[in-house]
């Protein structure tokens, strides 16, 4: 196996001669496999202390950039915050730029103020338009690696992605959204905060052809570009119940479920089934009150820890590790809600 330790090294780690050692580096035979296993250990062990040795005194300054609604963007610093002490003995100091509307243009500066002043990373959450895809390519340029964040920048410079597998996710509230209905009646208003972000494209895109595939007769009404704000959401959601006296269920991609139901409740009409994502407040205490369905929840304090780890491998402060996985995806009800979930 390959590794970087003298030999010598390694004997004084796992406690055994170096002969041994050498026999079980060069598969030479005539050792116990719980000998081997020591070796083994040692050597692991030797890479993760000098990974801490690498980390000690190391400080990291990170932009997180985000286009959200508050209720998000507060989730995600307070999942930061909390990760922090997990990356002991490296430190990590955030710097946050959070808007909830932006034009692209407004990204763009803040993106090229970073590229300008330094930073150690920028973890960032962001439309999938040209203009920010090439400010991430500036930055990358002046050797400051960008990861994104819940929505992906595919054809940019980033050096990673973190989140849910958002097709899966959109076919998985096309399932339970499927089998909550039945045989009942309804149309399904489909609501996104924006069209200009991958993710929530990615969603509409898995819900629409699971439900397309397993309920042809139902329709589909989406609305967008309510940013996730409930005071454009409102609007939205009033104006399409008005126009489709049909509409039964939602699925919210983007938010704004507050002033969804609002909507609902000011027209006289229930909704039979609510299919969210995330877990912030807002949607906290509406699943708790039984007024949403389920949400779909991934755990942003992993997400937000392997953002970190991203930036650190980019600096060459932690070994390299295979492509990220995505993150898993929990149906959440009233009744499994996580312990770390809002208050």
């Amino acid at each position: 196996m390959g590794h970087p330790f003298p030999l010598r090294e390694i004997a004084r780690q796992a406690g055994l001669s170096e002969a041994t050692v050498d026999r079980v580096l060069n598969g030479r035979g005539g050792v116990r496999p719980s000998t081997a296993q020591e070796v083994h250990r040692a050597i692991a062990d030797l890479d993760r202390q000098r990974t801490q040795v690498r980390l000690v005194g190391r400080t990291f300054m990170v932009d997180i950039v985000m286009q959200a609604p508050e209720r998000f963007s507060t989730a995600v610093r307070a999942a930061l915050e909390a990760e922090l002490p997990s990356l002991h003995p490296a430190v990590l100091r955030s710097r946050y730029h959070f808007r909830e509307t932006a034009e692209a243009a407004d990204l763009v500066r803040v993106l090229d103020r970073i590229a300008r002043r330094g930073s150690q990373g920028v973890v960032l959450k962001a439309p999938d338009v040209p203009e920010v895809t090439a400010a991430v390519g500036r930055l990358t340029a002046a050797g400051i690696p960008v990861v994104t964040l819940v929505t992906d920048l595919p054809a940019s410079a980033r050096v990673g992605y973190v989140g849910i597998d958002d097709r899966a996710a959109g076919a998985t509230a096309a399932y339970l959204m499927g089998q909550w209905l039945g045989d009942r009646p309804g149309h399904v208003l489909t609501s996104l905060s924006s069209g200009f972000f991958r993710n929530e494209e990615e969603r509409e895109m898995g819900f629409r052809a699971v439900m397309r595939a397993r309920h042809p007769e139902r329709a589909l009404v989406e609305i967008a570009e309510g940013q996730g704000l409930d005071a454009t959401q409102y609007d939205l959601v009033r104006a399409a119940l008005a126009r489709d006296p049909e509409i039964r269920a939602v699925y919210s991609i983007g938010g704004g479920n507050i002033a969804t139901l609002r909507a609902f409740a000011d027209v006289g009409r229930a909704c039979a089934v609510f299919v969210a994502h995330d877990l912030d407040h807002d949607n906290t205490r509406l699943l708790r009150e039984h007024r949403l369905s389920a949400v779909l929840h991934h755990d942003l304090r992993q997400d937000l820890r392997e953002a970190c780890h991203i930036v650190m491998r980019a600096h060459g402060a932690l070994p390299q590790a295979g492509p990220s996985l995505p993150s898993a995806i929990q149906v959440v009800t009233p009744y499994n809600m996580p312990p770390t979930a809002p208050a």
